[in-house]
């Protein structure tokens, strides 16, 4: 069954939950904006033995796709830490953004390396590559560029998290982008649903609560209700609990 869940703070994600009627949560293993490796968790016992359903996502910094060794390979290690450290957990999923190249870099190198990191190792639960906002050296901003990125790792069982302001923010079109995410992936393991604070197209990673966003609250039901998985909300936090409520009730209805 497909559940209705909510980004959390990292230091107390059960509780969180409760706050805003998760029934799933997503949380950072470590600092979002740093590489180091995540440390075991106080509360572990307490997560497993919740009744939640767990989601971690990779910190910002991870980009697999990049030319630059010096980011590339601590990038890999770090999937291969946060697989491992989600694992403990039983995670269902870990996130990571496409990633991007660097301005004047082939994008079909960033593919290949995308590629190689599933190649050269496995992980212990299911990586959920998830589409991007803006950069025209992006991987999975664009539709036509997430065909190419599946065309080299679609063979390596690997996930799909679809964010609703991202592929706004994109100018995809949200009546119509889960047929063609199903299309081209065969999958979307997670969407996070969220509204955006910019016109589409705009190219901008700024999500807003549903009430106060530019993207019309059904518009983002109908997506989670057309992709039939878990969806996270990954709004702020002071209306957090009305856009859970809303899509549930969306959904239900």
């Amino acid at each position: 069954m497909a559940l209705i869940g909510a980004h959390v703070r990292d230091d107390d994600p059960v509780a969180a939950a409760g706050e805003v009627e998760a029934e799933a949560v997503q949380f950072f293993l470590a600092n979002p904006q740093g590489w180091k490796k995540p440390v075991p968790r106080d509360d572990a016992e307490a997560l497993t033995g919740s009744d939640l359903r767990l989601y971690a996502h990779a910190p910002y910094l991870v980009n697999v796709a990049s030319t630059n060794n010096k980011i590339r390979i601590p990038s890999r290690k770090m999937i291969a830490d946060h697989a491992a450290a989600a694992s403990v957990l039983g995670v269902s999923g870990l996130i990571v953004h496409g990633g991007h190249v660097a301005d004047g870099d082939d994008i079909a190198v960033g593919v290949d390396n995308w590629r190689k990191t599933f190649e050269r190792a496995t992980f212990p639960v299911p990586v959920l590559v998830e589409n991007t906002a803006g950069g025209e050296n992006a991987c999975a901003r664009t539709l036509d560029r997430l065909a190419m990125l599946w065309d080299a790792i679609g063979e390596y069982e690997v996930g799909f998290c679809l964010d609703t302001c991202h592929a706004w923010a994109a100018g995809e079109d949200l009546e119509t982008v889960v047929e063609r995410v199903l299309a081209i992936t065969g999958r979307i393991d997670l969407v996070h649903a969220n509204s955006s604070r910019d016109p589409a197209g705009s190219s901008r990673d700024r999500h807003a609560n549903f009430a106060t966003g530019t993207i019309p609250p059904e518009l983002i039901a109908h997506v989670v209700r057309e992709a039939g998985c878990d969806a996270v909300v990954e709004t702020p936090a002071e209306r957090q609990a009305e856009d859970i409520a809303f899509l549930r009730a969306a959904l239900a209805g």
